[in-house]
């Protein structure tokens, strides 16, 4: 038994045993390299275990490097291999990876989590014979091939019945393949017989088409003969209709220019009259001058003599100067006002214009931070979407609550400077974060029920204490602490409403964690040692000061501070308080200036009112003073007017006399221009009578040349045709020779003869008795063809097929009855190898059982182990079950990981490896720290058993690792009691000296005694 208090090194013992036995670092589960279990500062660890074994004890040696995590191992002190090693310790029947056998600290859990086939094997490896885990495998095996071969002899057998009806439907098929061929035989002969009959039909064709072309050639002969005096007169009529044209056409060259001559003398008579028109239009215009000049005179001396009267009508003028300086004095005051009123529309204007664009910058800034706030909701939502619905929920709730409720801690911290953030996120954990904060609670609780109960929502809440801790002292100033690098405490890098604050001073002390900086990690065993602080952070490592309930030695550790996540963005809540309060203000002030605005705008209209009204005062005073002046200014200027009127006057006899004169020149002219047109057109009067005379005759020779040309076309129509006609037969004819060529060929083909080869007397026989027509030969052609595409999906390759399937059938049957006879072979086996592992197997647990269960009985307890069998031929299912009953109360339960207690489990793996303990083969077993979970009750009772059972003469070595022991236990003379010491004051091993402690321990006695 090794005893010894946590920390002072017993696993490091089971650790050793395992690792020297060429057990793998996976098996004690606590580091993956072999490496790490050499004590830190030192570059290699050794290991030596002598095993007992008959004539001589071996002792093996292992040497572990940590530089690059090897192993060198040595068989009494000669180097030697890991499988020579393995080699020794499989013979001596250790496996380290067996918990049955090697039960280490970290393993102890994972027992009770061996399934009922895990245990089965590790029992079997443990204490069964050797031959039998290797029964159980080659029995496993067996019903592997025992398996396979089923599926495969079951997978044949239908193949092979489905071959058998394949080929009984292939049978049908070659009987009505051999029919179709008789059919196919008869067509193919038809098809021989019908190239010749068409051959000789063609043949007869072109000796007819020969004789026709001969008559047509004959034919065409005769009309070429006929068709020449008709040419002559054609071509006599062409010539004297040539010579006509030119005359024509030089007629019609002198008409033109008698034409152009008539063209020039009527423009030069349309031009005169243009003229006259001109002169008559220019009188018309200087009567109407004349006459207008009249009117207007008259309509001046009326309104001469209007004006006249109105100013004899007009009085003495009055005297309107009072009135009109009273109205300037108003004006000038109603000016003074409006001026004023002006300017102060100008300030006030001026004012609300930046009044309104403070507000468009606080609206902005405002804008912004609610922005960083509605993406830390977003980043809430995304990572803790239950606590958002809260959240919605508690902001639409807040009346139901009696005091402050703040919102996760995650939304209300806001760091001073962002790139602190990660600092306060690595302090405080993330159910903190994104926890709501309760000033009372009774409202948490509500709250908590109505979330978690009604909603199923998964929260979190805290409650602030009751008196308020936020302004807690530090425990020393932070200038004291400036010279190891540190700049802040963590409560001084964040700004959160006081409950949270109080919170977090009251459940992490953020009021009393520094934060330093590089030069903090630089010279943090100083810190460490001068501040004794037991939090604090550099810049990017966070270190934790803790005294050790066994030696009272201060130990550190040190982790890497993660990323922020939540606290990136954070929002000035004073600024954003100020920007709310500089808002409300200004709002306050802009309705003030709209409501002096509204009143200024009524006054200013009311004035420009009243300013109307003043000026149209003015306007009439004003008038009415100087109507007389206007009066005799415009009777002046129309006397004016008047005179010139009279000056401008015409002398309209005078112009008709001078436009006779012009009129009566230009009609002399247009006279003689009418004579030499008279003259013009005769001329050209008589050249048209002489151009339609050569028309006419023009017109009888073409009609003559018509005639010719129609009769010689007609005649040319009948020779083109008679042409024609010859050129179709010489077509024909040879088509049809070709034709002929070319089915005597395919003839010859097709009776695969050449082409000098006359036909068979055979096929001439055969041919005898077919139809002589191609309509006959077609008929029965189709007959024949319609019998033999009844019998369809018929090919050579039916024949082939059927022979092949029936030699597979013939082949399958034989590998079939093979594979069955192997079969019987492997079951055969398996009833044998059956018999020697089961019998003996059941055998081992009835006695594992009844030590089990006597165990569990002097525990007052139920405990069962038996053999569990879903199916009897499924061997790789075959498992042990382990039940316990630790209550009188309850019934027996299966051990799980799940449903027995810690203690419970550990009384039940104890108790299950004592019963392997006489059935044992293993030559030692290690149990480690298996009664940490145990009562006191039963780890006397199971202490008793151990020793009871481990000090038999029959049973194999023990060690049981243990850091506690009860008073008053019983031990015996077997056993050996090993105490691990440890710690600081711990003496060298080189001066241990037991004899000098136990003479030293006699002397102290009897100074107590006297």
């Amino acid at each position: 038994m090794i005893v010894g208090a946590n920390g002072t090194g017993k696993s490091s013992i089971v650790c050793a045993i395992c690792l020297g036995l060429a057990g793998k670092p996976s098996f004690i589960g606590r580091a993956d390299k072999v490496g790490l279990f050499v004590k830190q500062g030192c570059l290699k660890g050794v290991v030596e275990i002598e095993l007992s074994k008959i004539p001589d004890n071996i002792i093996i040696t292992r040497e572990i490097h940590v530089v690059n995590n090897t192993s060198s191992w040595f068989i009494d002190r000669k180097p030697t291999t890991l499988k020579t090693v393995e080699e020794q310790i499989a013979a001596l029947n250790i496996q380290v990876d067996n918990l049955c056998q090697f039960l280490p600290q970290d393993k102890v859990g994972e027992f009770a989590k061996l399934s009922k086939v895990e245990l089965l094997e590790a029992t079997e490896k443990s204490i069964g014979p050797p031959e039998m885990y290797q029964f159980h495998c080659e029995l496993k095996n067996f019903r592997e091939k025992e398996k396979e071969l089923e599926n495969l002899c079951r997978e044949k057998a239908k193949s092979l019945e489905k071959m058998r009806q394949r080929v009984e439907r292939y049978k049908q098929d070659v009987d009505r393949f051999h029919e179709r061929k008789q059919h196919l035989d008869l067509i193919a002969m038809l098809e021989r017989k019908r190239p010749w009959v068409e051959y000789e039909s063609v043949r007869q064709q072109h000796e007819e088409a020969k004789q026709k072309r001969d008559r047509a050639k004959e034919e065409l002969k005769n009309l070429k003969q006929m068709q020449s005096p008709v040419t002559k007169k054609i071509q006599e009529n062409e010539e004297y209709l040539q010579s006509l044209d030119m005359k024509i056409r030089d007629k019609a060259t002198d008409i033109k220019d008698i034409s152009q001559k008539c063209k020039q003398k009527q423009d030069a008579l349309e031009m005169k009259d243009k003229q006259i028109e001109e002169i008559q239009q220019a009188l018309r215009m200087k009567k109407d001058e004349e006459m207008d000049r009249q009117r207007k005179i008259h309509n001046t001396h009326r309104m001469i003599e209007d004006w006249k009267n109105e100013l004899d009508a007009m009085g003495v003028c009055e005297n309107l100067q009072p009135q009109t300086d009273a109205v300037n004095n108003e004006l000038k005051k109603l000016q003074e006002e409006r001026a004023n009123i002006d300017s102060d529309i100008s300030d006030l204007r001026a004012e609300k214009m930046n009044q309104e664009r403070e507000k468009r910058r606080i609206t902005e800034r405002l804008g912004q931070l609610n922005n960083i706030m509605n993406m830390k909701e977003e980043n809430l939502k995304g990572r803790f979407r239950d606590t958002h619905t809260a959240l919605i929920w508690l902001r639409a709730n807040k009346d139901k609550f009696k005091k402050k409720v703040c919102e996760p801690m995650m939304l209300e911290i806001n760091m001073k400077d962002n790139r602190h953030a990660k600092y306060v996120e690595n302090h405080i954990s993330t159910n903190d974060m994104k926890a709501f904060v309760f000033e009372s609670p009774e409202d948490m609780e509500s709250f908590l029920v109505e979330m978690r109960d009604h909603q199923k929502l998964r929260v979190n809440a805290v409650c602030a204490p009751a008196e308020s801790c936020a302004e807690s002292l530090p425990s020393r100033p932070i200038e004291e602490l400036h010279r190891y690098g540190f700049f802040s405490y963590l409560r001084e890098l964040f700004d959160a409403p006081c409950p949270v604050m109080s919170y977090l001073c009251s459940q992490y002390r953020i009021h009393d964690v520094p934060v330093g900086t590089e030069k903090t990690r630089i010279m943090i065993e100083r810190v460490l040692q001068e501040t004794k602080l037991r939090q604090i952070y550099t810049a990017e490592e966070k270190y934790i000061n803790k005294v050790s309930a066994y030696t009272n030695r201060t130990f550190s550790t040190n982790t890497s501070l993660r990323a922020a996540q939540f606290l990136t963005s954070s929002v000035d809540t004073d600024e954003r308080r100020q920007l709310e309060n500089q808002e409300q203000d200004i709002n306050n002030t802009l309705k003030s200036l709209d409501m002096r605005l509204t009143t200024l705008f009524e006054r200013q209209k009311h004035l420009e009112h009243r300013d109307n009204e003043l000026r149209q005062q003015k306007k009439e005073l004003f008038e009415r003073g100087n109507r007389r002046r206007q009066l005799e200014s415009k009777i002046g200027v129309k006397y004016d007017s008047l005179r010139q009127l009279e000056q401008d006057a015409v002398d309209l006899e005078k112009e008709y006399q001078q436009a006779n004169v012009k009129i009566k020149d230009l009609n002399v002219q247009k006279a003689r221009l009418v004579t030499e047109l008279m003259h013009v057109v005769k001329k050209y009067i008589s050249l048209n009578i002489l151009k339609a005379d050569l028309v006419l005759q023009s017109a009888t020779v073409a009609a003559e040349k018509n005639r010719l040309e129609s009769e010689y076309k007609a005649a040319g129509e009948q020779l083109r045709a008679a042409e024609q006609q010859v050129h179709d037969l010489e077509d024909r004819k040879q088509v049809l020779a070709e034709n002929c060529k070319e089915l005597l060929k395919r003839a010859q083909q097709v009776c695969k003869l050449s082409p000098n080869q006359h036909l068979p007397k055979e096929f001439q026989t055969a041919f005898q008795a077919l139809p002589t027509t191609l309509e006959e030969i077609d008929a029965f052609l189709n007959e024949e063809k319609t019998r033999a595409s009844c019998f369809t999906g018929l090919t050579a390759s039916v024949v082939e097929e059927y022979d092949k399937q029936t030699q597979e059938i013939q082949q399958l049957t034989e590998y079939l009855e093979e594979k069955k006879k192997e079969l019987d072979n492997y079951k055969q086996k398996i009833s044998q190898v059956k018999e020697k592992w089961l019998n003996p197997l059941k055998k081992l647990i009835e006695k594992i059982n009844e030590r089990f269960s006597n165990f569990f009985s002097s525990m007052q307890c139920v405990g069962e182990v038996d053999l569990h069998v879903e199916n009897e031929e499924e061997y790789d299912k075959y498992g042990i079950r382990i039940r316990v009953k630790f209550h009188s109360s309850t019934a027996l339960h299966e051990l799980t990981p799940y449903h027995q207690s810690g203690g419970e489990k550990s009384v039940s793996t104890m108790l299950y490896l004592m019963s392997l303990q006489e059935l044992n083969r293993c030559p030692f077993r290690v149990v480690d720290e298996i009664n940490q979970g145990m009562d006191p009750v039963n780890e006397r009772r199971v202490f008793d058993m151990v020793v009871k059972t481990a000090c038999k003469e029959s049973t194999s070595q023990y060690f049981l690792i243990t850091p506690k022991l009860l008073q008053n236990l019983n031990y015996s003379n077997k056993m050996t009691v090993l105490f691990v010491y440890n710690g600081p004051f711990m003496l060298d091993a080189n001066r241990w000296n037991l004899k000098s402690f136990c003479r030293r321990r006699r002397r102290l006695g009897r100074m107590d005694e006297q």
